[in-house]
């Protein structure tokens, strides 16, 4: 991997950490398109510079984060079934990091956040603040969040569906999803790099580091714009882009 390689996929990920398009399953995508092979630096790298994306919703949402201690209690809650389900079938799921399994996922869960928009119809009575879910709720948002591991699911994407489906408007699901990826992505970042920290250069820290300052820009500018894009549209033109991405590659690539 080199500079650009590393400004492309920083990119890559910056845009599509917080879109329900599955960040993981297009840098996978995108690795394929540049040639790069899927060995234990390219997992690191990929896993690691989404701290960088994180780092750009702790900027955005800082006020919020240092005086809501009810809302970190709820995303320790959401993060600890995660957290169980991640070591438990961490190597079982490395299988599964290729361009077919992430192909199959976009069509599938593309096809599932159609059907859920079709069916949900937003209500006074939902939760509309992140931190005025329940605990027990808060921990099922977790469960729904380990179903990412597949990759191709999306992390956020699975997330706002779950908050969708327990009674969360839009915009309260999207930021939790948001907030949520703070505990989790900070987790696996150091477990990957203190897993693979022998594999590490120079070379590589200096490439880490351009992908890592990449995805937080765009990883910023993406955020702002969801949250103001669900402010009046569904989330059915994700699905939609999805299923075409998915299907795309299968035949071009893949068939």
């Amino acid at each position: 991997m080199n500079i650009l390689d590393a400004i492309i996929l920083g990119i890559v990920e910056g845009i599509t950490e917080f879109l329900p398009i599955s960040s993981t399953g297009h840098m996978i995508l995108v690795s394929y398109l540049l040639g790069l092979k899927q060995n234990s630096f390219e997992k690191t790298f990929e896993i690691a510079i989404q701290l960088g994306a994180i780092l750009a919703v702790v900027s955005i949402y800082r006020e919020k984060l240092t005086r809501n201690i009810e809302l970190w209690k709820k995303l320790i809650a959401a993060f600890i079934p995660t957290g169980i389900i991640g070591l438990t079938l961490h190597h079982y799921v490395e299988e599964l990091f290729n361009p077919f399994v992430v192909s199959i996922a976009l069509i599938f869960w593309g096809a599932v956040f159609i059907v859920i928009e079709l069916l949900y119809k937003e209500k006074e009575h939902h939760i509309s603040e992140p931190e005025r879910i329940s605990y027990l709720k808060a921990v099922m948002l977790g469960v729904f969040q380990s179903l990412a591991m597949i990759p191709g699911t999306s992390r956020s994407g699975a997330t706002i569906i779950g908050g969708l489906l327990l009674g969360m408007k839009r915009v309260a699901a999207t930021e939790f999803s948001f907030l949520l990826a703070i505990p989790t992505m900070f987790a696996a970042t150091g477990f990957e790099i203190v897993k693979n920290f022998k594999d590490f250069t120079l070379e590589g820290g200096i490439v880490l580091i351009v992908g890592f300052v990449t995805a937080f820009v765009f990883a910023y500018i993406s955020v702002k714009w969801l949250l103001n894009f669900i402010k009046t549209h569904t989330f059915i033109p994700f699905g939609i882009y999805r299923i075409v991405v998915g299907f795309l590659f299968l035949k071009l690539f893949l068939l």
